[in-house]
């Protein structure tokens, strides 16, 4: 029987601070750290495809200030410094970026490392202690298999190689040379150095917890069933869930499953239903050694004003759900018309902070971000002319605020 939890949402934790749309919300400077061109050279970044909806596989992490950026179009893979200096690149053997490298007479050929496994790049990368690289790999259509009851694809692999070039192999479900994931949300790495794969299941999401060596340590699967009971909202039938994130704790076996509620809208002179309400967020946390779940924490929502015709609506949003830090701060970001705003929560010191970071869409072609785990934000903006590697300094706020 699943536990059902009283209707404690924390509102000691969120009486701190209003969740008033016009309350101040300060923003945070973007410090800009390099830009990259466009084109097929080393340094470049393909962009083919980046007027293509769907198309556009790019993706970045930061790691103790070094920069790993996906480039699925090119199939590869590159290191760099905080000047945008290139320090060692990954390629496919079969990409035409091997053919481009092959006729080239540059005398830096050391830093190349080619990567036999003829596989694509969504974008999704990993980065450890010890500079192992873990990056998210489509296999090709005649390796892909599926699941008894046909309802799972497994298509997704995980590369793991270190940057010196040593050192490549693929991690499966059980581990190396195992079966194929199902498709695959993102990948984390752990204070320990061990490896999180997140899927997609039919009911919600499937969890892979490696050790260091690569094997399966951990499969915990998160369904929309064993989410437990909450007094006050499971109460209604016509209220129902989504699971919208699913992220592992740095610093202990335990997942943060963010939780979304809804209601049926029906509209009252046609009596039909016609939308949905969004009720409210929880975060569940669930222990990954003998998967019971702890009290949850409400996330309060975006909130917008908007007044028409002499009377006021008001807008609640969920945010999504960024990361979470070694420190145990929860980063939850929302797009807007002019930027992201950012709500980090720690909810065992009982604050919540929210930020503002300016940016401008109608130059933003596509963007990625990606949270390391002390607390620093790091974006890869596409732009018409070119790409730009910034990043917000999240954990020196977080730091001062603590400190005063």
């Amino acid at each position: 029987m699943k536990k059902i939890f009283p209707i404690i949402l924390t509102l000691i934790l969120f009486s701190l601070i209003s969740c008033q749309r016009n309350e101040t919300v300060q923003s945070i400077s973007e410090i800009e750290l390099f830009n990259l061109s466009y084109g097929k050279f080393e340094e470049q970044l393909s962009t083919a495809n980046l007027n293509s909806i769907g198309n556009v596989q790019f993706g970045i992490q930061m790691r103790d200030g070094f920069f790993y950026i996906v480039d699925g179009e090119a199939k590869k893979i590159m290191e760099l410094n905080s000047y945008g200096d290139l320090l060692t690149l990954f390629y496919n053997e079969d990409a035409e970026t091997a053919d481009f490298f092959s006729n080239s007479n540059r005398a830096d050929k050391s830093i190349h490392h080619e990567i036999s496994y003829p596989f694509d790049y969504p974008g999704k990368i990993a980065v450890d202690s010890n500079k192992y690289i873990y990056a998210v790999c489509s296999i090709p259509r005649d390796r892909q298999e599926k699941s008894e009851d046909d309802l799972m694809l497994y298509s997704h692999t995980v590369l793991r190689f270190a940057r010196d070039g040593s050192f490549v192999e693929y991690l499966g479900q059980q581990g190396p040379g195992g079966t194929p994931f199902p498709y695959i949300k993102n990948i984390y790495t752990t204070a320990k150095d061990e490896l999180v794969v997140v899927s997609t299941s039919t009911d919600g999401a499937m969890v892979y917890w490696f050790s260091t060596d690569g094997f399966l340590k951990y499969m915990i699967p998160v369904s929309k069933k064993d989410i437990p009971l909450v007094k006050g909202i499971n109460d209604n039938s016509d209220v129902y869930l989504a699971i919208d994130g699913v992220v592992p704790d740095p610093s202990s076996y335990r997942l943060f499953i963010q939780v979304d509620y809804f209601s049926s809208y029906v509209d009252e002179d046609s009596k039909v239903q016609s939308g949905v309400n969004y009720i409210q967020t929880l975060l569940y946390p669930l222990n990954a050694e003998d998967g019971i779940f702890e009290e949850p924490v409400s996330i309060p929502p975006y909130e917008e004003s908007v007044v028409a015709d002499y009377s006021r609506l008001t807008y609640r949003i969920p945010y999504e759900f960024l990361g979470v830090t070694k420190n145990g701060w929860k980063f939850f970001i929302l797009k807007t018309d002019d930027g992201f705003n950012i709500e980090m929560i720690q909810n065992e010191s009982q604050r919540i902070l929210r930020r503002h970071f300016n940016a401008n869409h109608n130059e933003i072609l596509y963007n990625t971000m990606t949270l390391s785990q002390d607390g620093i934000i790091t974006a890869l903006y596409l732009e018409k002319e070119k790409a730009r590697v910034v990043w917000y300094r999240t954990d020196s706020l977080i730091d001062a605020i603590l400190k005063n």
